[in-house]
Parts: C-alpha cells; structure tokens; sequence
C-alpha cells in the first residue's frame, strides 16, 4: 500500500523520508511549483523542500534542557531532517541553526535520491478521493483555502488561527563591524552571535521610533491572536517600555569586551549560512511597513547603513483543534485513515514540527504492515508534545513548543530530595531517554 503525503515542508518531507525508510512506498503531494505556472505561498520564497520561513534556528543543544532531549529522541529514531540539519550547522553558540538553503537542498536531493518516494507537483484541494488510501495531512500553517474547507468539513469542527512573523535578514558586509562585538547568546556556548549594543539613550530612541512606525496594512494589528512565543516586537514594546529590555534584547551575560560594561539593551545577530554573509536579527519578527523598518531598525548601533535581503513579514498560522479531533497516534477520529503532522496538528516550531512528521510516518508505516502502531511513551519528550495536543482542553488549546512543563514531572518523593532545578531536569531527561530505548526497537520494527 502506498502511503500518500500531502505537503512538502517539515513534517511532510521527514515522514515521507521516514516511511520509505522503513521500506513504504510513498507519494509526496505539494503545491508549490515554479514551472509550468508558479505557485507559491505569501510566506515561501522557493518551491523547495523543508524550506525554513522564519528563523534557522532548531533551538537548544545544551545537555538536558527539553529541545536538546527532544532532538535527542529524534535522532535515536533516526530523523533525516536532523541529520540533515546536524550535516548543515552554522554556529550558533548552543543553539542549532543551519544554512537555510544548504538544508533545503540536501532534503531535496535526499527526497530525489529515495527511490520509494515519488513527488507529485499538485495542489490537493479534495480528501474524499484518499478515503480508501492512508494519508498524511502535513500542509502547515498555510493549508491553502480550498484544503482547509475540506478539513473542516471532515472534523466538523473550525480550524483555530494565529499569526506568525518573520525575522528580518541583513548582508553581512554592510554591517559597521567597529560598533559591534562577538558574544554567545545570552552566555551561552560560543561567541557565534553579533551583539549591537545600545546606550538607554539610544535604546529610548529605538522604542519611541518603534512604537511610532506604521504597520504594513492598514488595519487594527492588535485586535490579532498572535501566538504568544513569537510576538512581533511592536506588539512586545507595547506592554512596557522595559519589555523588550527583558525579552529579545535581554544584555544579561553579554558585556561589551571594548568597555567591560554591560549594555543597556542588545540586539543579537545570527548567521543564516556557512558562508556568513548574512544574519537575521534574532526575536525580531515583526510586520510593520517595509520603509518603516528600515527606518527603525537602522536606529540601531551598527545596521545604520544596513542592507536587507528580506523584510520582516507576518503570515496567518492554521491548526486543527487537536484534542478534540486526534488520538495518539495522530489519527483523526472522524477519519482514522488520516493522520495528521507539524504545525497543522497543533504544534509550534521547526523541531516540533519535524518530530510530528517522524511520528506520523512511524505510525502509518506500521498500519501499512497491518500492524497498530505503538503510541510513543508519555514520559519521553515525543510523547509528551502528543500528549499535549491530545490532552489540552479544547476550548483554549494553542499550539505549543516542547517544554519541561509538558513532560511528566518527577515522582514526589524524588522532588522532595531533589531541589535543584537543573538536576530535576536532568532526571527528567533521563527518564525520558530510557523510556525512549524501551519503545524504540519495537516500533521501528518493519515485519509484518
């Protein structure tokens, strides 16, 4: 039985890459083209593969907090977008980030290379025709209109909606390197990141600059459901005039080695390729006009003469109601000949949204043998972002990042030894890992 994927982005590519290893014949549905006619979304810049829209970053690689033993699940399961992503790292202190379009390419060729997999260039705009087929539903936060309309009419239930924003991206030669220095993120890891810092002064005039400038529509921004881990920084700097100071800005650990002091406020750079002729300013999504932004983020110490390869934009977020809608193993109820992966299944970031597409093509590879696939354990990290999305009440359900606070805690009398919290974590992670090597063998088994 060929499993049938629709959607070509995180999830859609590593659960096609994921069944076919483990020996399912796979066709990989996407919609975004450049030949004959294009077609691509308000978000995409290519029709590639995998392509990362807003930061390049896959989050944490310090040792047991929960993105580093998430991605540690993953590549026990061997993921091939994060060894893709291990393959194409740029440095990034303890963060792993990649070369966007290296990754891209290498998924690519990874996807062209799979001879289980065949690639169809077509838009789905109808389920009823997959009712007698297994399908994975991966089409992310940009599922187009005529989709999302069949969907909802499949769950009965409306999709839930926030808006995401992109990060702007600067060329690397005209930054003022004189006013700028090395520094890890936040102290931590390697002095990968670009810090400018500012005087309060300066930091003053970047905020009242900020709070002045015009959106890119017309319309009334606030009234929106951003989704609250990635707010765009005029909507952050309109909590408080400190807000940003204790958010994206934060100098904490990141002295000035040229003074010996520590900055008022600071704005990070990373980079977004090996090459290092490009960085985004990190935690700087936003969606104001595009003149304003360079009017404002050229208030900043160093980007006075910046050049933009891309502007930060903002972009509307789609997800099912999951808990209401899909079992453990990611089965939609109403449907349990559809699966559904990344962020359209109600979770929040790129590793997030990788790990759901392992699951999924886990799971539908072990349907295709015949066999009822195992729900990954509620103690891993894996099993607790599922738990989550299964779990949550429906009527506030957001989507969400993987966190501590979604893993099972420890048992109260461990707690009650165990006051620190970084070694709880540790525990934590190593409960989870040991849970993780139980479940594995015998769900990535393959006979029938």
């Amino acid at each position: 039985m060929t499993i049938r994927i629709i959607g070509g982005g995180l999830a859609g590519s590593e659960a096609a890459l994921t069944a076919a290893r483990l020996g399912c014949p796979v066709e990989l549905f996407e919609m975004r083209r450049l030949d004959p006619q294009p077609c691509l979304t308000p978000a995409h810049q290519t029709a590639d593969f995998a392509e990362l829209v807003c930061s390049n970053s896959l989050k944490s690689e310090s040792p047991h907090t929960a993105p580093w033993l998430l991605k540690q699940e993953m590549r026990l399961a061997g993921s091939a977008l994060l060894h893709i992503a291990d393959e194409t790292a740029v440095p990034a202190g303890h963060a792993l980030a990649v070369d966007r379009v290296e990754f891209s390419r290498r998924v690519n060729q990874a996807i062209a290379t799979q001879p289980l997999i065949r690639v169809v260039r077509q838009e789905i705009a109808s389920l009823d025709a997959a009712a007698a087929t297994l399908t994975i539903v991966a089409t992310g936060p940009l599922t187009s209109p005529a989709l999302s309309a069949q969907i909802e009419r499949l769950t009965g239930a409306g999709h839930l909606a926030f808006f995401d924003s992109i990060s702007p991206i600067v060329e690397a030669d005209s930054i003022a390197m004189d006013r700028v220095y090395f520094a890890a993120r936040w102290d931590k890891g390697g002095a990968d990141y670009i810090n400018c810092p500012m005087t309060r002064e300066e930091y003053d005039r970047f905020y009242d600059a900020l709070l002045a400038a015009q959106p890119a529509e017309a319309r009334d921004w606030e009234n929106l459901d951003y989704f609250e881990g990635c707010l765009p920084i005029e909507v952050l700097a309109r909590r408080g005039r400190d807000t940003l100071r204790f958010g994206p800005m934060k100098p904490v650990g990141l002295r000035d080695p040229r003074t010996g002091l520590t900055p008022w406020a600071v704005v990070q750079l990373r980079k977004e390729n090996l090459r290092a002729d490009s960085y985004n300013l990190v935690g700087f999504q936003n969606h104001l006009n595009f003149g304003e932004q360079a009017r404002v983020l050229r208030l900043i110490p160093g980007l006075e003469n910046a050049r933009f390869l891309r502007y930060g934009q903002i972009h509307r977020n789609t997800y099912i109601c999951a808990p209401a809608l899909l079992d453990e193993t990611l089965r939609l109820r109403p449907a349990p000949w559809l699966l559904f992966a990344g962020q359209l299944a109600g979770v929040e970031g790129y590793t997030e949204s990788i790990a759901m597409g392992l699951l999924a093509g886990i799971y539908a590879a072990a349907l295709v043998r015949g066999r009822e696939p195992a729900p990954v354990p509620r103690a891993t990290a894996l099993g607790s972002l599922v738990h989550y999305i299964t779990h949550a009440e429906p009527k506030n359900f957001q989507p969400a990042n993987i966190t501590f606070d979604l893993l099972q805690p420890l048992e109260e009398e461990i707690r009650k030894k165990v006051r620190d919290k970084k070694e709880r974590h540790r525990l934590q992670c190593e409960r989870a890992l040991a849970a993780f090597h139980a479940w594995r063998q015998p769900a990535l088994h393959t006979a029938p």
